[in-house]
């Protein structure tokens, strides 16, 4: 079979119609590969477990990409006859305090961490391996991707590259085993080794390794010698109808809001301004949109905010791009933690691009950060700058009184999804390059 450079086979486990944001740093890829001259070729799961599902992004995968699927056992399916909203929740990363901890949460959580390593698609991989190693051969691809998490996809590229000498893109949109929630796993002594071990042969046997942030970059260059290459996630262009701006002050939260993202100097900021300022209850309006966590909802009614929550749930990506554009002030709130310092969430470049101002908590020296200042798109608190954060907030609240509250934005083109896909093709055309 005459072999076609320009065929790219990549496998990932989120595709349409699973939602949230695992999917759409390759369905935009795959959007844009053809407009470089690539085909890109995605294999998927045929029957997956979605914590979250979005059947509006089928429409917004590409007519020119070739989907193969392959079936697919996971344990969820077993686990959710037992309990399936303990599943759902664990299978989506929302993973109950520590202190909370039913023993069922904690049996499901050491099954999950010492019995499926490195995750519970792992069954996947022999099956994969066997299909694509015939596809592959048939049909002279030289190229492959894997994306991950889940990581055991990893482990499908590792043995392709064992077997055939494929070219392998191994794409981390997380870390590995400094990802946050490996510490609530429960992981045995012999787990914990079996992870690295495994993170150690993907990260030396992949010809190049992209991941999202430099920390990430930085952790892994410990690891291997391997060319690392970074490639963010982006913002794409979407066809929105134009909303007015909420007519209250609404400070919006977009996307999982997980336990240990509970941001108390925040709440007490609000608290402190209600009080301080005789018609800033009349106007506040918290919005949370998306999965969030039974603490957050408690902590939010004990600070006596509850008349200003607006707690709207999971909506589709078209209707949340349409909240990020009419909100006034966007929330962005990362764990504070050395091991959360390398996330970028997907999230932060569509709030890039709303023209709404961001407030943004996290650990120093996050990655994030940096690009919200470079770009001028709003303003980064650690968690010891609550009076920092209660002066911007007031300062926010100034601005929306008199009609002026938005972000002026700059440099924003290079995080488009179109440029970043042709970074990703420099890259596959020259693995060793420096991006």
């Amino acid at each position: 079979m005459k072999h076609n450079q320009n065929k790219l086979l990549i496998i990932t486990y989120y595709w349409p119609p699973a939602g949230g944001p695992g999917v759409q740093r390759w369905l935009k890829f795959v959007k844009y590969l053809p407009d470089f001259g690539f085909q890109p070729i995605v294999y998927i799961p045929e029957n997956p477990t979605y914590p979250i599902v979005d059947n509006n992004l089928v429409n917004e995968v590409s007519d020119k990409a070739v989907i193969l699927k392959g079936n697919i056992f996971e344990p969820y399916q077993l686990a959710s006859f037992l309990s399936k909203n303990k599943t759902k929740k664990i299978s989506s990363g929302i993973i109950p305090n520590q202190k909370k901890q039913s023993f069922l949460d904690k049996a499901f959580l050491w099954i999950r961490g010492n019995l499926f390593i490195p995750d519970a698609r792992v069954f996947w991989v022999k099956p994969s391996v066997a299909f694509l190693e015939k596809y592959i051969l048939e049909n002279g691809i030289e190229t492959i991707i894997t994306s991950g998490p889940p990581h055991s996809l990893h482990l499908i590229g590792l043995e392709l590259k064992h077997r055939l000498g494929v070219k392998w893109f191994a794409d981390f949109r997380d870390p590995w085993t400094t990802i946050g929630y490996h510490k609530s796993l429960r992981l045995s002594n012999y787990a914990a080794k079996k992870h690295k071990s495994l993170e150690h042969q993907v990260l030396n046997f992949a010809d190049t390794i992209i991941v999202t942030s430099n920390t990430t970059k930085k952790e892994f260059q410990e690891i291997t010698s391997q060319p690392i290459a970074v490639i963010t996630n982006g913002y794409d262009t979407e066809n929105v109808v134009k909303e007015a701006l909420d007519s209250k002050f609404s400070l919006a939260h977009i996307g999982s809001f997980l336990s240990e993202r509970n941001p108390k100097m925040l709440w007490e900021s609000l608290v402190e301004l209600i009080n301080e300022i005789p018609d800033f209850k009349s106007h506040l309006e918290i919005k949370l949109i998306g999965a969030v966590s039974q603490e957050v909802i408690e902590t939010i009614a004990q600070f006596g905010l509850n008349p200003y929550l607006n707690n709207l749930g999971y909506v589709s990506h078209s209707e949340a791009i349409a909240h990020q554009r009419k909100s006034q002030v966007l929330l962005l709130i990362e764990i504070n933690s050395e091991d959360t310092k390398s996330i970028i969430p997907g999230k932060l470049f569509e709030y890039m691009v709303s023209g709404r101002p961001i407030i943004a908590i996290g650990p120093i020296g996050s990655d994030f950060a940096e690009i919200i200042t470079n770009t001028n798109t709003g303003v980064f608190f650690d968690y010891s700058e609550k009076m920092k954060l209660k002066s911007v907030l007031l300062g926010f609240y100034n601005q929306f009184l008199e009609g002026k509250l938005q972000s002026n934005a700059v440099g924003l083109q290079q995080y488009s999804r179109k440029s970043l896909t042709g970074k990703l093709v420099e890259l596959i055309a020259n693995p060793k390059s420096k991006i």
